[in-house]
């Protein structure tokens, strides 16, 4: 006979109709750096297919068909396009990797592994740039959606082309309307969890690609097969000239994908092992994005014999098609595209973000709200079509990308080799391995405003100096990811190697994740055994105090606390949380500032 586990906290949640966040919260983790969102993950359960979905969800856009049609658009050969492509998305894929592995083998999201290199405080200074560039573009892509919507509703509701001619704040009244209709549906899906925005995003990649299949079908065959060319340009450049027009193609790829790879760790944690990530990655990037790709181009081909135009856009061209199931059908398909690259690449990552700033007054459901009402007041409508406004704007956070993301490679793979303390990123003792200096790592703040005016100033000021009809260098702009990466590693190195800080705990094993075992399992090994299977405690004592309590799973989560707080030796304190422990792992890299 066997008996049934107690309930705990999350169990009363999920029994309301609230998903849990699915953190292993441990009693001693401090409440103003931990809830349930940010601590590590309990059940790791992505598939590699998840992985694949995701990244669909990211590739299949308005954006990312406009963005690849363009590259076909350049003046180059087709094989010189394909080369682009695959060398573009190549690197990608290994910078995806990069990122996903700290948090896979750790099972936390972005900001909670860069209390690692930038310090327990110092970790809301990425997690604040990428939730801020995050919050303009959910904006912009809901405004996209809401365009797309809008078709539909022209076409369906006739009486509603008279809200065109009433505006409020710059946006029609249909516009607002149909923003209305997605913000809300984005909401809705958001706040369900990130189970439900699996199962979204397992779904809406393959019918975009299904409707994407067959849009290049129908335009082909009225089209004929012979019109159809791989190149959308109307002139062609010599070898030479390509050369710098293919590295400029390639940086293209990896700036488009560059917010999303920043912030990959908030998914890969979920990866139910890290080669499962992997093959996620290749078959998601490198096969998707040119399969994506060929797809487009084709399509966009075949608009020139049949609309005696060249379209980029997909919604222009399901309405030139003017059949009321293909304006149905592609206009609400592309708004699920929209909807999936927003939740994954501007939802998600700002939940975690500013959860990360505050976790005891701000969950997960709270961050992404915030990022959800505050586009809406940046009324991106105004402001997208403005390409000076998006360039002085957010072309200076995301010059900030590039470096952000060097700082957390070198400090994760060279700096700390792979080996993290999960529970000291929970603790804001001052004699903590990540406590640093008042919770900031002085060499990653360095790392970033050193690495970071010179790529703002590369990202903006070619562009300036041509618009003032001084001088035009703005190609340069192109690579200002390459350069703030190169920059944020390489100083970032070399304010570690002029005083370390990151310790690698050399020769310790407990409680530490060395990169070789997947996820929590790093980490809840030595633990002894649970209450039940869902929420690990911290010693047997503990366990048995929870037991002892009838009823209520709240009130045994409660006397569980207060038994582990009897239960601690003052001579042996936690592990992480004490001057001692400093001293035992890695001299002078855990010396108190």
């Amino acid at each position: 006979m066997t008996s049934t586990p107690l309930t705990g906290p999350h169990d009363l949640v999920e029994a309301a109709g609230h998903p849990h966040g699915g953190g292993n919260m441990k009693p001693h983790y401090d409440e103003r750096l931990a809830n349930e969102d940010l601590a590590p993950l309990r059940k790791q359960k992505w598939s590699s297919y998840n992985i694949f979905a995701f990244w669909m969800s990211d590739v299949h856009s308005v954006g990312g068909y406009v963005t690849a049609g363009s590259l076909f658009a350049l003046g180059l050969q087709s094989w010189q396009v394909l080369v682009a492509l695959i060398a573009g998305i190549v690197i990608v894929q290994v910078f995806a990797n990069l990122v996903a592995k700290p948090s896979q083998k750790t099972g936390v999201p972005y900001p909670v592994i860069n209390r690692v290199v930038f310090g327990i405080r110092g970790a809301n200074i990425p997690a604040i740039i990428r939730g801020l560039i995050a919050i303009a573009w959910y904006g912009v892509q809901t405004f996209l959606a809401a365009e797309s919507l809008n078709i539909v509703f022209l076409k369906f509701v006739p009486g509603s082309a008279a809200l065109l001619d009433v505006s409020f704040a710059g946006l029609s009244a249909l516009g607002w309307i149909s923003y209305a209709i997605l913000w809300t549906a984005q909401f809705l899906l958001f706040w369900n969890g990130m189970e439900v925005i699996r199962r979204f995003i397992d779904w809406a990649g393959p019918a975009v690609y299904l409707v994407m299949i067959v849009l290049a079908v129908y335009l082909v065959s009225q089209a004929g097969i012979e019109n159809i060319s791989f190149t959308l340009s109307t002139t062609q450049l010599d070898f030479w000239a390509s050369i710098p027009v293919m590295f400029a193609a390639i940086a293209l790829v990896v700036s488009y994908f560059s917010g999303p790879m920043l912030n990959f760790g908030d998914f890969a944690r979920y990866g139910k092992s890290f080669a499962a990530v992997k093959k996620g990655n290749f078959w998601g990037l490198p096969i998707n994005f040119l399969f994506f790709s060929l797809l487009t181009v084709i399509t966009a081909s075949a608009t020139v014999p049949v609309f005696g135009e060249l379209l980029t856009d997909p919604i222009a061209t399901v309405e030139r098609i003017d059949t009321p199931f293909a304006i149905l059908l592609g206009g609400l398909t592309f708004v699920t595209a929209t909807v999936g690259i927003n939740i994954v690449a501007n939802f998600i990552s700002p939940a975690f973000d500013f959860s990360n700033v505050a976790p005891k007054k701000i969950s997960w459901r709270a961050g992404g709200m915030i990022a959800a009402v505050g586009s809406t007041f940046l009324m991106p409508w105004n402001w997208y079509s403005n390409a000076d406004a998006i360039h002085y704007s957010l072309g200076v956070l995301g010059a900030l990308i590039g470096p952000l993301f060097g700082i957390l490679i070198a400090g994760y793979y060279f700096a700390a080799r792979q080996r993290v303390n999960v529970d000291a990123m929970f603790t804001m003792d001052a004699a903590g391995p990540y406590w640093y200096r008042n919770g900031f790592n002085p060499n990653a703040v360095k790392a970033v405003i050193a690495a970071g005016v010179p790529t703002v100033a590369v990202a903006i000021f070619p562009k300036l100096f041509a618009d003032l009809g001084l001088f035009d260098v703005s190609a340069v702009s192109d690579y200002s990811w390459f350069i703030g990466c190169a920059l944020g590693l390489g100083l970032f190195l070399f304010f570690e190697r002029l005083d370390p800080r990151i310790p690698t705990f050399e020769g310790q094993t407990e409680g530490i994740s060395d990169g070789t075992v997947d996820g929590a399992a790093a980490t809840t090994a030595s633990e002894p055994p649970a209450v039940s299977a869902e929420v690990p405690v911290q010693a047997q004592t503990v366990a048995h105090a929870a037991r002892a309590v009838p009823g209520s799973g709240v009130s045994a989560r409660v006397t569980a606390a207060a038994a582990a707080e009897a239960v601690k030796d003052p001579a042996n304190p936690e592990r992480g949380t004490t001057q001692t422990s400093r001293r035992g792992a890695d001299g002078p890299r855990e010396a108190l500032a």
